[in-house]
Formats: C-alpha cells, structure tokens, sequence
C-alpha cells in the first residue's frame, strides 16, 4: 500500500498508528470530541454542507471517468 501511495512503509505504519491511538493521523494529540457526542448547530450545518459537496465531486468524477473511457475506446478505433 506504501508503494502504491508513493510513501515509505514507515510514514505509513506511523500515520495508522497515530490514527489508532489518537484519532488523527496529523496530530501527535488526541482529537477531543464534543461534550454529550453530539454536533452543535453550526458543525451540523459544515458537515452537511461538506458531504453535499463531496457528494457532487463524486458526479464529477463519476462523469470524468466516463469520459476517459469513451476517449480511450475512440483512440482505439481510430488507430485501427
């Protein structure tokens, strides 16, 4: 997987460690949760906000992907 990321295995099994132990991989802290584990308002607001928008990035993608394709299929026929 570290390979694949282009990372040495080390930073990898750093980074899982940390997010284990801490519930980040970026910090050395633990991330401190909410009092009662519920949202305010406004991190309710930002989340949904964030999910509508991570949502239309995963269209887009979707829709490039298609794209890609058709172009690599076109490129095939045309070398033919």
């Amino acid at each position: 997987m570290a390979a694949d990321l282009g990372i040495h295995a080390g930073m990898l099994h750093s980074w899982v460690s940390r997010a284990r132990r801490n519930g980040s991989p970026s910090s050395d802290r633990p991330v401190a949760e909410p009092p009662g584990g519920r949202l305010r308002e406004s991190e309710r607001s930002e989340l949904e906000r964030l999910r509508a928008e991570a949502g239309e990035k995963d269209k887009r993608i979707h829709e490039l992907e298609r794209e890609h394709d058709v172009c690599k299929r076109f490129v095939a026929l045309w070398v033919k």
